[in-house]
């Protein structure tokens, strides 16, 4: 009987050490994690309700740059970001980034739907876009505001005159930030090529019906 014992101890000792070598080998599978070798920049999450967009099928061209602010309802306090937030609410519309006045960077949408920011136009070189760039491209709000001309559309010149004229225009933070961010989604997208075919303002898409990002924007802070 003494055989049989020093046996069953043996094959419970084989055992025990397969059922330990493959514990651990399960748990250094299980720490092995793929990084991307381009991450997505750090935002502050800012989530706009799923029906201010819709699933993405379309390949992603183009990179759009607006400015957006509450000057019309409060002029006083145009660049509220939690206002701002429910002018997207209000009226269904959406983007997927947002860049304060100092720079912090909201995320609205996740790149992979299509956010509602573009409306209606068109561009020479891509006719097959018109009036669907809202499915190729990215969108970029900046909170900010233009001249009392670009401004018309939205606020009357009683108004704008009420707003302190240093708030016109950009701030070095948010220039830093988005070239930032341009640059990360350039990356992380090679389909939106490096040039201003691809990286285009409100303006060039509507031109006449929209006027962002304006006249004060420098497309040269931001590498362009």
């Amino acid at each position: 009987m003494e055989w049989k014992r020093i046996i069953i101890f043996c094959l419970f000792t084989i055992l025990l050490f397969a059922c330990s070598s493959q514990a651990k080998e399960v748990k250094m599978m299980n720490t092995e994690v793929e990084v991307a070798t381009e991450a997505i920049i750090a935002t502050t999450n800012k989530s706009l309700p799923l029906d201010n967009s819709e699933k993405r099928t379309n390949e992603i061209t183009h990179l759009m740059i607006h400015f957006i602010s509450n000057a019309a309802l409060k002029p006083e306090d145009p660049f509220n970001v939690d206002d701002v937030y429910s002018i997207f609410e209000e009226y269904g519309l959406s983007v997927h980034y947002l860049i304060d006045r100092e720079g912090e960077i909201y995320s609205l949408v996740p790149e992979d739907r299509v956010a509602y920011h573009a409306g209606k136009g068109s561009l020479p070189d891509f006719p097959e876009y018109e009036n669907k760039m809202n499915h190729y491209s990215i969108g970029i709000e900046l909170i900010a505001m233009g001249t009392k001309e670009e401004m018309t559309t939205i606020i009357d010149a009683d108004t704008y005159n009420q707003i302190d004229p240093s708030l016109a225009g950009y701030t070095d933070a948010q220039y830093q930030s988005l070239q930032l961010l341009v640059d990360n989604i350039l990356k992380r997208n090679p389909s939106i090529l490096h040039n201003r075919r691809h990286v285009i303002g409100h303006d060039e898409y509507a031109p006449g019906r929209k006027t962002d990002p304006g006249s004060l924007f420098d497309w040269s802070r931001i590498g362009f």
